[in-house]
């Protein structure tokens, strides 16, 4: 099944001002999905203009001013924007990429818009950048939820406890909205121009240097490639190699049966509903591997977008725990943490645990760790960590500066669940209480660490290798 008609429920106006009769476009802001392909806000844009015979423009801000932004997640994103230039290029839509703040250019290029669409944003920031654009631009702004499968409240109007209350909830909705979303032609092609500073993307590299507000102590990746022509690419391997093992090798570190798209949706370089269709349709024959993956993808991904849209205000500190874990560690809080280390120590992978350091290490010099590796990774922090408290803060210091798909929400849901966000209580233990438990006892009986320690390395010298 294939559709050029955006689901109505996908979209929302964000403020009650009304279109623009004497305009030159319809503007879309683009934000939080950086592609040209199966991108449901680029597509009500066209659908838009064609209907007011009016060309689109697109607009993006680059800045250097994004919370938490380093060198490394910057040139992978700046990857995704070269794509977005040609693809628009070649559909006859405008491109303007300005060094902009976000909100002030949209309010800017809207004063000659019909009507401004702009995608739809999970983070606080986020949120709060669209809602002051609502405010600031004297025409209709329309937010177009193109980041889910299923929009994050048509499947549900409250925070979910689990996956298994979520579940049930998005698959009667997935008829609905897992469904292809095919491109439309514009009537009216782009040949105009606008005013403001156009950024050259000719050299990458130089451009991210002389971004001065950045985090330059965490450089680029060469191994990780952004942008939604690499996104494919790597989702078509994946697909070859991958049936008939993903679901028997996910949970193992020392194996490559994963899909690499979480820094892609992270940067909106590719559509979930896109992956998903390509999951379901190439594994008809692995029923296994494609509800395994699918689970992930759909149900477990936007459980984490359920988490930070109703929890907007603490998604990201500890207050967002549940009461009983919170009682569960006041509880504990005195008992001795043996060894404690310092966050510079776990920083530079300096513990006596050689599976945590490898985590430590893949994460630091790739971008990267295996989402197994995650969970044992957070579960150690806590361990060695003066306080429950200091840890949470030092699982999101690390996630944001390391990570290329941090500052996520299911990255910042990822650190919760360690303190018992969407789990349950489990055996009472010092320091942890009844927080879940992992060990590497549990790591040797699940998987084989010491083949994940060998391929670290194997990764970290191709890292070092390629950085001269």
């Amino acid at each position: 099944m294939a559709t050029r008609v955006v689901h109505e429920d996908r979209i929302r106006a964000l403020n009650d001002k009304p279109m623009r009769e004497d305009a030159r476009y319809v503007l879309y802001w683009m934000q939080s999905a950086m592609r040209t392909v199966h991108n449901d806000a680029l597509e009500h844009a066209v659908r838009r203009a064609n209907e007011l015979g009016l060309p689109v423009l697109v607009c993006y801000g680059l800045t250097d001013g994004y919370p938490g932004s380093t060198a490394r997640s910057k040139r992978f994103m700046v990857d995704g924007l070269v794509d977005v230039r040609d693809g628009l290029a070649e559909r006859g839509i405008g491109f303007a990429l300005h060094a902009e703040d976000w909100v002030d250019q949209a309010v800017r290029l809207g004063e000659e818009a019909a009507v401004v669409v702009t995608d739809v944003g999970y983070l606080r920031h986020e949120r709060k950048y669209r809602r002051k654009a609502a405010r600031k631009l004297d025409c209709l702004l329309e937010a177009v939820e193109t980041e889910v499968v299923v929009p994050v409240e048509v499947a549900s109007d409250k925070r979910e406890f689990a996956a298994r209350t979520i579940r049930p909830k998005i698959q009667r909705c997935l008829g609905e909205f897992l469904v292809e979303l095919r491109t439309t032609a514009v009537d009216v092609a782009w040949d105009g121009s606008v005013d403001g500073e156009e950024v050259d993307l000719s050299d990458l590299d130089a451009l991210v240097a002389g971004m001065k507000g950045l985090d330059h102590d965490v450089p680029a990746v060469g191994m990780f490639t952004g942008g939604e022509r690499e996104a494919g690419r790597l989702l078509k391997a994946f697909l070859k190699q991958s049936g008939g093992v993903y679901d028997a090798n996910r949970n193992q570190p020392q194996t490559d049966d994963v899909s690499h798209m979480s820094k892609y949706l992270h940067f909106g370089h590719v559509s979930p509903v896109k992956v998903a269709l390509a999951v379901r349709d190439a594994w008809k024959g692995h029923q296994e591997d494609r509800e395994s993956y699918l689970e992930e993808l759909i149900v477990r991904r936007e459980l984490a977008i359920n988490f930070a849209w109703f929890a907007e205000d603490v998604y990201d500190s500890f207050e967002c725990i549940p009461d009983w874990a919170k009682k569960t560690i006041a509880e504990h809080a005195e008992d001795e943490r043996d060894p404690c280390y310092t966050m510079e120590e776990l920083d530079g992978a300096e513990t006596h645990d050689a599976y945590w350091n490898a985590a430590m290490r893949e994460m630091r010099f790739t971008g990267y760790m295996h989402n197994y590796m995650r969970m044992y990774w957070g579960k150690k922090i806590i361990e060695w960590s003066p306080s429950a408290e200091v840890a949470f803060d030092r699982m999101k210091h690390l996630n944001d500066k390391y990570f290329i798909d941090g500052r996520d929400p299911n990255s910042y849901t990822g650190i919760a669940w360690c303190f018992g966000v969407h789990d349950r209580a489990w055996t009472e233990r010092a320091v942890l209480g009844k927080l879940r438990y992992m060990n590497a006892a549990g790591l040797k009986r699940k998987a084989d660490p010491e083949a994940y320690v060998k391929k670290v390395d194997a990764l970290v010298a191709e890292a070092l290798g390629a950085r001269g």
